[in-house]
């Protein structure tokens, strides 16, 4: 059974390059990770990257590459978009790895008993590797709205998945929440889908059809449909099935996924791990889509907006905590550039910034530096931490924001400045003690939201000495505060 936190984000297909809600949901399982590790829980954090699958090749195909030059191409980029972020991943998976090829093998194999051959006839689209019900082929017209691309009628000899035996264990599971679907909306989604009944799936595909993939054990005229093989992710990733990450850290605590993968990540994985024998994952939180300017995102209308064109601009923390904070954690949510502006010159730069600024000069004007003993923290976080834990960022930010709010309140309210008149030292020094403390306990609720902050605020008032802060902490727009203590 685990002894430790085990979280992943989906991994993203490789085929265009990552854009701002996949980048919200690594911010996402980041800040769990780093709250778990915060509480000294033992977490494992993975992420990575899904590579086989027709798109690839045609996209490959069209640049003059192999599907394995494009798809490392790619994937690089996911890497380097992890680095953008500061997100602080153990693992990172890519479906081309040796090692995830040869345990999905052994995953199917265990599967044998689940799976069985048959004919197969449907409406297939290259651009989402999936077929389609003859209702929505009629009501598109024949063409895939998506993708600009007629459907191709396919008949084949397939795999199948029997995901019809198991539709009353799945419903069971999610009903009881021992499948805990994060929201509530989303729980009654899926329940609907396994309502109306599951049917088996294809999970392969002929080799001269799809040759990038998997090959199927024992029928080498077979591979792996993509999003079968993906989902195996989780768990080849930790070792499956003799790993000592996979004993020490599965069944998954969370899995962070977005809303177009639902039934992927709460029916047929499920099934798939039951068919394993394996106990199924316990939460699966799943987040809405970002649009911008209240549009989706298209390259048509040229308004997609890359996770790197925020940072350069903000700076990583400022993309973490608008993401966390000004999206709702479960619903869609809309990036503006004026939005994110806002946040941060209201409340990161004036109110946060403000604050450190503010108790820094403080302290060096009137104590040289000195700060003393810092009393322990005094507020209550049970609400800070239900949030979390319950992936409501949003509603955590709020929490963590009063107490900032209140932080400069309480400045005002003391006025320093005016004690500093009275000549009172020690109704000085415990006056800024407490106001370091709380500003050291906002570092500490922030440290899994805005990591960089919260160190540099650690690293200044820590020690009970002050020390230099490098710079602004949001250099932008942050205004001197020198003139609010004098």
């Amino acid at each position: 059974m685990s002894q430790g936190f085990y979280i992943t984000t989906s991994i993203p297909y490789v085929n265009s390059e990552p854009h701002i809600g996949f980048g919200m949901e690594l911010v996402y399982a980041d800040v769990l990770a780093r709250y778990m590790r915060q509480r000294k829980i033992p977490t494992l954090f993975a992420t990575g990257t899904d590579e086989h699958g027709g798109k690839i090749a045609e996209k490959a195909d069209e640049l003059k590459k192999t599907p394995q030059e494009f798809a490392d191409q790619m994937s690089q980029s996911f890497r380097e978009l992890l680095k953008t972020l500061n997100i602080s991943n153990d693992r990172f998976v890519r479906t081309t790895d040796a090692e995830h090829e040869k345990r999905a093998q052994i995953i199917w194999q265990n599967l044998k008993q689940h799976i069985y051959k048959g004919q197969y006839s449907g409406w297939y689209c290259t651009g989402d590797e999936a077929f389609f019900p003859e209702a929505v082929v009629k009501a598109n017209k024949g063409v895939c709205p998506a993708h600009n691309r007629p459907y191709e009628q396919i008949e084949e000899e397939n795999y199948f998945f029997k995901l019809s035996t198991f539709t009353p264990k799945i419903k069971e599971l999610i009903e009881t929440d021992q499948l805990k679907v994060v929201p509530e909306t989303r729980k009654h989604e899926i329940l609907a889908v396994v309502n109306s009944g599951l049917e088996d799936i294809s999970i392969s595909r002929p080799k001269n059809k799809i040759a990038w993939g998997i090959p199927v054990p024992g029928d080498d005229s077979q591979v792996m449909y993509v999003w079968f093989e993906a989902l195996m992710n989780y768990i080849t990733v930790l070792g499956y099935p003799d790993g000592a990450d996979f004993k020490n850290f599965w069944p998954a605590n969370v899995q962070v996924i977005g809303k177009d993968i639902l039934r992927f990540h709460a029916a047929i994985w499920p099934a798939m791990l039951m068919g394993l024998g394996v106990p199924t994952l316990k939460t699966l939180y799943v987040h809405g889509f970002v649009n911008v300017e209240g549009k989706k995102m298209s390259k048509t209308l040229g308004n997609v907006v890359s996770p790197k064109e925020i940072v350069d601009k903000y700076g990583a923390d400022a993309f973490r905590y608008f993401f966390t904070r000004h999206i709702p954690s479960n619903d869609d949510g809309d990036f503006t550039w004026a939005r994110l502006e806002a946040a941060y010159n209201d409340e990161l730069a004036d109110q946060l910034g403000n604050a450190v600024s503010r108790i820094a000069a403080m302290v060096a004007k009137y104590q040289n530096g000195i700060i003393g003993e810092i009393p322990a923290p005094e507020h209550d976080v049970d609400s800070y931490r239900r949030a979390i834990e319950g992936c409501r960022f949003d509603h955590a930010l709020e929490e963590v924001w009063e107490q900032v709010k209140g932080l400069n309140q309480y400045i005002d309210e003391t006025k320093p400045w005016e004690i500093a008149k009275t000549k009172d030292e020690q109704h000085m020094q415990e006056t800024l003690a407490h106001l370091t403390a709380n500003l050291l306990e906002i570092a500490s609720l922030l440290s899994p939201f805005m990591p960089q902050t919260a160190e540099k605020i650690y690293t200044a008032f820590g020690s009970g000495v002050l020390k230099p802060l490098p710079g602004p902490l949001f250099p932008k727009e942050e205004k001197l505060a020198s003139a609010q203590i004098t």
